[in-house]
Order: C-alpha cells, then sequence, then structure tokens
C-alpha cells in the first residue's frame, strides 16, 4: 500500500499530461507492446557499452500462446542464455504499464507523465524502413531514449540509451532480421505475472522488514516481494531497478562504491539503521545520483 501511495501523485499529474499525448505515440507505444511478444524472429544484433562492443544472436519464437527466447554470444567467450515456456499473455508491471488501459483509461499516462514523446521518420536499419521514437524524460531521475521501430511490426530495430548531456550509454541494434511466419492469438487475455525471485531460497527472503521512503515518479514495485525480502525491484515501464538490503555483523568504514557499465549502475554503501550495520546496494539502469537517493531512503519498518 505504501508502494501503491507513493506512486499515486504521478497518477494525478499523468491524467493532466495525456491530453497532449500525440495520438501517433500512443498507437505506435501499443503496437510495440504487443507485437514484441506476438511476433516471431531471429536475427544477430550487436551491443555496445562504451568501448565493449558484442555481437549475438538472437531468435524469439511464439507457438501455442508460447514464447522462447535464446541468445548466444558470437564474440568473446561462450554464452548461451534461453527462456522457454512463457506464456505470451503474461502481463508484467512494466508491459501493464505501456499498455496502461487497465489503469488510465487506455491512454498511456503512467508512461507520459515522466517522458516526453516525439515520432519521426528513421533510418534503414537491417535493411527494414524504422520509425524513430524519442523518449525524452521530464525528470533527472532516469534516462533518456531514441528507439527505431520496424514500420510494419513496432519491433525495436535499433535502441539507444542517453544521459543527460545527450551521450550515448549503450546502444542495441539489429544488423540482420528475419521475421518468421507465426500465428497470432484471436484473443488477448491478460494474466498478472506472479514470479518468485530467481535464484533466491528462503533463507535469502528472511532478513529485515525495511521499505523505501522515496521513490521518483512513475515507478511501481514489480512483484509483491515480502517486508522482509533482501531484494525489491521497480519499473517505470522503460527503466527498471533494484534495491539490495543485507544485514551486517559488523559496521564497515564509511564510504560507498560505484560502478558503472553502460546504463546499469551499481551503487552500494554500508549505513546503520536504528543501529543496525547493513550493506544497501541499488542495482540498474538509472542515473548515479538516484541510485544514491535510493540508498538514503531505506527505512527499516
Amino acid at each position: 500500500m505504501a508502494l501503491l501511495a507513493l506512486c499515486l501523485p504521478a497518477a494525478a499529474f499523468a491524467q493532466q499530461q495525456c491530453e497532449t499525448l500525440d495520438p501517433s505515440v500512443t498507437r505506435l507505444l501499443q503496437a510495440m507492446s504487443s507485437n514484441a511478444q506476438q511476433v516471431s524472429y531471429s536475427g544477430v544484433v550487436t551491443l555496445q557499452r562504451g568501448g565493449d562492443m558484442q555481437i549475438m544472436e538472437l531468435s524469439h519464437s511464439v507457438e501455442n500462446g508460447q514464447s522462447t527466447e535464446q541468445l548466444s554470444r558470437l564474440t568473446g567467450q561462450d554464452a548461451l542464455v534461453e527462456r522457454s515456456g512463457h506464456p505470451t499473455e503474461c502481463m508484467h508491471p512494466g508491459h501493464q504499464l505501456l499498455r496502461s488501459a487497465d489503469l488510465f483509461d487506455g491512454s498511456f499516462c503512467g508512461l507520459a507523465s515522466v517522458y516526453r514523446f516525439r515520432v519521426q521518420p528513421g533510418d534503414r536499419i537491417a535493411g527494414r524502413k524504422s520509425l524513430r521514437l524519442r523518449v525524452e524524460p521530464r525528470d533527472m531521475y532516469r534516462f533518456g531514449h531514441v528507439l527505431e521501430l520496424d514500420e510494419d511490426t513496432a519491433l525495436i530495430l535499433k535502441s539507444s540509451t542517453l544521459s543527460a548531456d545527450q551521450s550515448v550509454l549503450e546502444q542495441f541494434q539489429f544488423a540482420s532480421l528475419d521475421l518468421m511466419p507465426g500465428k497470432s492469438p484471436e484473443a488477448q487475455i491478460a494474466h498478472e505475472a506472479s514470479h518468485p525471485h530467481p535464484h533466491e531460497t528462503e533463507h535469502l527472503r528472511q532478513g529485515i522488514a525495511w521499505d523505501l521512503a522515496w521513490l521518483p515518479d512513475g515507478f511501481m514495485a514489480t512483484d509483491s516481494a515480502p517486508t522482509a525480502s533482501q531484494r525489491k525491484s521497480y519499473t517505470d515501464g522503460l527503466a527498471s531497478f533494484s534495491v539490495f538490503l543485507e544485514p551486517l555483523g559488523a559496521a564497515i568504514k564509511p564510504g560507498e562504491g560505484v560502478a558503472r557499465q553502460g546504463s546499469t549502475v551499481a551503487y552500494t554503501r554500508g549505513v546503520l539503521l536504528q543501529r543496525r550495520p547493513v550493506l544497501v546496494t541499488v542495482l540498474g539502469e538509472i542515473p548515479t545520483n538516484t541510485a544514491r537517493m535510493l540508498a538514503d531512503s531505506v527505512r527499516l519498518r
């Protein structure tokens, strides 16, 4: 309930902003959100973070209402990631914000309250025509994005994450793309996703009860994690982050640690909360100052 209350001011502001949201942006967001799960495709993609460039092969197939994804690295050390048996109608909080009909009468107010959108002619990516969607943050707590969307399917052909000075932090792009035939379901039925935290044992869940006293507008919890869970995750529909709280046996020296790779930051700090030493870690696609403010807002319940 506390998290819901934190999100309500953004919702109220969003309803004022929705009247200025261009209908072309709404249609593009709707297509991007729904087609991403319904279209089968494969291709070669590049991921650039600073001076690091990785080339990978990506495939996404849909059959009988289930999606399967496979990602394999073609450069550097071999790595293969596969996800299978995921219902295409499964709706996560991020999808809810993109497809926010249940929240704000079919408009995209949840995102419009914290981002500005502009549609422009796009470049030719992987041999396909695209539309460019510029996503500009309304505050300093999140990054901007430039998305090149396929004109026919609204799949993201290229995605660039921008810092406040407009420098590119991270860029994903299809070098080649093959669309595979697939049958879209005749009806869409939304089911709330309720997945357990991966690799989180009951021992890890039995921490101390805590919460955040502050969240940037527009962010909501991605799941119903217990109050004593050592990890809680949040999203605004485009960006996401997790906050970890680890009880310590003894206090550590004051200070903070910051590591960044592309758009992802890892921020750590040892603090005393009600005389209890804990280690707070914030990991996500957010600016460093946002991560610092989130760590400052951790409170024991």
